[in-house]
């Protein structure tokens, strides 16, 4: 064959491969709608203008998740609704008939695997509950649903959400950061977060114990909300600590998030600590996405964690950069802002209690338990090697009918804890207290703890006051990093206009460029 002519097979073979790889969205997309950072609002818009239909946006998510999820090894999701198409259809057959678009309708959400899905299995990310298929959904996967989302697929999670520096189980194995494939993406709540990154979906649900919401979104340039304890249910969520769970959204931008937690705040009689959220839910939440929210906010600078040997120096620059916005936009910065006698005051606040909460979960579902307890657990080996020692940990103390703690609004030394952190916001008269999410860029696969970093575990777990972390820029090597801001007790609507006015003003979120 001529030279030529195996030149010309070469180069059309070679174009025809590399239009196979061009994104899903151009080859799917309806009347120019692009898929990369859509938003509900421009989603809902596109219905409106019969641009795009709930099925067209499903099928197309579903082709970008089977494109690059195994194919990058991203790694990401669990499983896949086999009932998306028919849920996406019933939704265009309403808005057909009614004209009207519910608040979430034929919104695709990623969720991670420790929400109750009653169709979809559900493991906390072990092998040891393969195949479990819980008998109803989860309190904020129900109100979801009413609103119009569409339950998209299951994430991957650090097994059992035991671990805030990695995303790692025994059912699906271990999820990478889509920035850098050779990265961590931070645990637990690690899966969602590289599939929202990855625009895989909309947005999606975490939990957060002690960081897992806020550490996977800063790793990939997310909004994460941890909210105030009690404004949310935590009924259907597989437990970590209760006394410090909470679970919420993970997003690419803070009108997003806010749109989930409009559906998903309020009291629910199955989980008890949301008494406290009754007559402390304002009509939306929307209302306070304000663009010049920063102005005249009081922010106190938490240098405890930038001060902290080992603290990456492009980090913090980055941190010193996000103060002079905030400067500009108006807030009145304190810094730094000291919590006198810090030291004694966060001694021993953690308390286990997984063995207590996981059995008393296994307990309520009867005879649909896929295991008894976790002894049971432990003894079928089913379980990534990393976390052998903390299950063992965990059934060193001792099984009992009562928690070892009661929860952060009744157990003392929370109370002396929040009661010492407000009382210093009062005094510095601080609204809001700031600092880096993580103290580091996100750490390699081969060595996910060589620096901890992990700023999040401190005041919001043990107080129960919300935070929220935001893009905050990214690093040489194009590593995302987050700043957090934690305000007082059901002060949503203070930090959603403080948090938005920042993001607005910086637009720091990108797409990573594998996944564009």
């Amino acid at each position: 064959m001529h030279i030529k002519t195996v030149y010309y097979i070469l180069l059309i073979f070679s174009l025809l491969f590399a239009l196979s790889f061009v994104s899903c969205e151009n080859q799917t997309d309806k009347e120019g709608f692009s898929l990369i950072e859509a938003t509900i609002s421009d989603i809902h818009t596109a219905y409106r203008l019969g641009e795009l239909n709930c099925r067209q946006l499903v099928d197309i998510y579903l082709a970008r998740i089977q494109k690059y999820d195994q194919i990058t090894q991203l790694n990401s999701i669990v499983v896949i609704n086999p009932h998306a198409l028919e849920r996406a259809d019933e939704l265009d057959m309403e808005f057909r008939r009614t004209g009207i678009l519910r608040p979430l309708h034929g919104i695709p959400l990623i969720v991670k695997d420790n929400y109750e899905t009653k169709d979809l299995q559900t493991t906390a990310g072990s092998e040891a509950l393969k195949d479990f298929f819980p008998p109803d959904d989860a309190y904020q996967i129900r109100k979801l649903c009413e609103a119009g989302a569409i339950i998209l697929a299951k994430s991957n999670m650090a097994e059992w959400a035991f671990s805030p520096y990695q995303t790692q189980s025994s059912i699906a194995g271990i999820t990478r950061n889509p920035y850098d494939l050779k990265r961590v993406p931070a645990g637990s709540s690690g899966g969602t977060a590289a599939a929202v990154a990855a625009n895989f979906g909309v947005l999606g649900l975490g939990t957060d114990t002690g960081n897992s919401i806020r550490g996977p979104s800063s790793h990939c340039c997310l909004v994460g909300l941890r909210s105030t304890m009690g404004l949310t249910s935590r009924d259907g969520i597989i437990p970590l600590y209760s006394r410090n769970d909470v679970g919420g959204p993970m997003s690419r931008t803070l009108e997003d998030a806010v749109k989930i937690l409009e559906v998903i705040a309020g009291y629910d009689p199955a989980d008890p600590i949301t008494e406290v959220c009754k007559g402390k839910v304002p009509k939306n939440y929307t209302q306070f996405l304000d663009e010049d929210g920063l102005q005249g906010a009081k922010i106190g600078v938490f240098r405890f964690y930038t001060d902290l040997p080992h603290v990456d120096s492009q980090v913090v620059e980055l941190f010193e950069k996000a103060l002079e916005v905030m400067k500009i936009k108006g807030a009145r910065i304190v810094d730094p802002f000291v919590i006198p006698n810090l030291g004694s005051l966060i001694k021993n606040l953690w308390c286990d209690t997984f063995r207590y909460d996981v059995n008393k979960y296994f307990n309520s579902l009867g005879d649909k338990a896929p295991v008894q307890n976790l002894l049971e657990v432990y003894n079928s080996n089913k379980f990534s090697l990393y976390i052998k020692k903390r299950l063992y940990k965990a059934l060193e103390v001792p099984s009992s009918d009562k928690p070892a703690c009661q929860d952060v609004y009744h157990e003392p030394r929370n109370i002396r804890f929040r009661k010492a952190v407000l009382e210093a916001m009062d005094k510095q008269e601080v609204d809001f207290i700031v600092y880096p999410t993580w103290s580091n860029p996100p750490n390699r696969l081969t060595n996910p703890t060589s620096h901890a970093g992990d700023n999040s575990q401190l005041i919001p777990p043990h107080t129960g006051m919300p935070a929220l972390s935001v893009p905050m820029g990214f690093t040489s090597k194009n590593l995302p990093t987050g700043l957090q801001i934690v305000g007082r007790i059901f002060t949503e609507p203070e930090l959603i206009r403080v948090a938005y006015a920042y993001e607005q003003a910086t637009q720091h979120r990108r797409p990573p460029k594998k996944f564009r």
